[in-house]
């Protein structure tokens, strides 16, 4: 089946639904965001797309339920503050507004380096950069941290932007066009994964169409920018990129 919105082949195994298909038994939404061909790099989101970051911050806080909403009040206190402040500060206040100690946030960055990829992301990198697509990755962290949790992946980037390096946190438009910048790609065919909803305007602010990573199976909000496509894994990406 052809989407008319990318023109590429998405192989259904599972029956066609009213609202997308299946794909390899996972869900998968298309909606009409342009998408042009061939893809000259593919950049992502680290620390939700990429990896299981989750389940760190809910160690480090000592239960699922205290770092869900530990993780809420550090999404909030970051998508507010405009320019960059230290990520580790906001990590802090987060855990104090979210009734934790402070403490809670030296246990984190002690546990930084437990982070670990999705189980289908590395293979799937290696084959992009088997194919000579460039990869790339844009983080909301410092950049000690962005680039010890790029190392998790166990697989190289070209490009590994900070939220440090570009002076704002996303979704503001800076760090994906640091991304594309770097790279030297046309944002419309430079894929961003994200893992957050609200990636999908961020990156699409600045041209590049949107595969949203939704893991957690978290809503989507219908905004001005919508995704190409939504899975509870990377495996489509294989087939976006073909």
């Amino acid at each position: 089946m052809k989407s008319s919105a990318t023109g590429i082949g998405l192989k259904a195994v599972s029956p066609v639904t009213r609202h997308g298909l299946a794909i390899g038994g996972v869900m998968t939404l298309l909606f009409s965001q342009s998408f042009r061909k061939p893809v000259e790099a593919v950049v992502f989101d680290l620390l939700t797309a990429l990896l299981n970051s989750w389940s760190v911050w809910n160690h480090a806080a000592g239960s699922e339920i205290d770092g869900i909403r530990w993780r809420r009040a550090y999404l909030k206190l970051t998508y507010g503050c405009g320019a960059y402040r230290p990520y580790e500060d906001l990590v802090r206040e987060a855990a104090v507004g979210a009734g934790l100690d402070e403490s809670v946030a030296g246990a984190l960055s002690d546990s930084w380096d437990s982070l670990e990829p999705w189980s289908e992301g590395p293979p799937l990198l290696r084959d992009l950069r088997a194919q000579g697509v460039p990869l790339g990755v844009v983080t909301n962290c410092s950049i000690a941290l962005g680039q010890r949790a790029a190392e998790r992946v166990g697989v190289p980037f070209d490009v590994v932007v900070t939220s440090e390096e570009a002076g704002y946190y996303k979704p503001r438009p800076e760090s994906y066009q640091s991304a594309l910048d770097r790279l030297g790609t046309d944002p419309a065919r430079t894929l961003f994964i994200a893992g957050s909803p609200a990636d999908i305007p961020g990156a699409a602010r600045v041209g590049m169409p949107v595969f949203w990573h939704n893991r957690a199976g978290l809503p989507f909000v219908a905004d001005d920018a919508r995704p190409l496509l939504i899975a509870d894994t990377l495996y489509p990406l294989g087939e976006l990129v073909r």
